[in-house]
């Protein structure tokens, strides 16, 4: 499947290491094998997205296994859901490629499966583009996905944004969208050391036009961190620009640290 060009949405045809569309817009495709399909005016900042500490911690956090039974729940809930064969499935806010490598078609189970992954934060993807090769990475804004109208039959959005009108444009009809979003109590414990009143995570639905919510499952568990997982977990969450040196000192001496995961995984199917 070839990507569509982020200036003026013509189909990108690949010549070589090069992405050229008919207006000869044209990308380079990078030696670790991604494309950087976001135009520096799209950008926000200089560099957008998690920077190299944030991609490290989550990298050392995940890689612990901390975050597998989660991996394993949105495996199963594409198996069931996705169409059977030649699937086009694209991951959102897909960061260093942990819960994208995962998404195989034997481990989901469909021949033919072909995997994207997206993320704004070059740094993320250029490591995950060198570490899993069999799936296909790019550098682009979620609100502005480089993929023509009707050409995916899934997305998964793990905590990443997305304009829902780009969501109804590029898949095709009988898509799903499975969407993974904090629940009630989720990481309750960090909370607590930077708030003095902690409140609840939000768990209605969200309403996303031209889509109906066909399964919701909720996921809950106690972790036992060391002072060391402790600590990226902190890092990789938007709780570490508010955490005191006092609390990362806490964090890095516990031995025990109990901390709640809650997740809610949807799976919405567009109608």
């Amino acid at each position: 499947m070839s990507y569509q060009c982020p200036l003026c949405h013509a189909p990108l045809s690949s010549e070589g290491n090069q992405w050229r569309c008919h207006n000869n817009h044209q990308f380079d495709q990078a030696k670790e094998g991604y494309v950087n399909l976001m135009p520096a005016h799209h950008k926000s900042s200089k560099n957008p997205g998690d920077n190299k500490e944030m991609m490290q911690a989550r990298r050392q956090f995940l890689e612990a296994g901390y975050y597998a039974p989660l991996r394993e729940a949105v495996i199963a809930q594409l198996a069931r859901h996705l169409p059977a064969n030649n699937v086009r499935l694209l991951d959102i806010g897909c960061g260093e490629g942990y819960y994208t490598a995962g998404f195989t078609a034997e481990a989901v189970g469909h021949p033919g499966l072909e995997v994207h992954g997206l993320d704004i934060s070059k740094v993320a993807v250029r490591y995950a583009a060198k570490r899993y090769p069999a799936c296909h990475f790019c550098v682009a804004s979620s609100h502005r996905l480089p993929f023509a109208e009707d050409s995916l039959d899934g997305i998964v959005r793990i905590y990443a944004p997305c304009k829902a009108e780009e969501l109804k444009r590029t898949l095709n009809s009988g898509g799903i969208v499975l969407t993974v979003t904090p629940a009630a109590r989720h990481l309750y414990q960090l909370k607590a050391l930077i708030y003095d009143e902690v409140r609840l995570h939000d768990v209605a639905p969200e309403q996303l036009d031209g889509f109906t919510l066909v399964e919701e499952q909720q996921l809950h568990d106690t972790l036992s961190l060391s002072g060391e997982a402790a600590t990226a977990l902190m890092q990789m969450t938007p709780f570490a620009w508010k955490t005191s040196d006092a609390v990362w000192q806490q964090l890095a001496a516990s031995t025990d640290f109990p901390c709640e995961t809650d997740f809610m995984i949807r799976v919405y199917r567009k109608q």
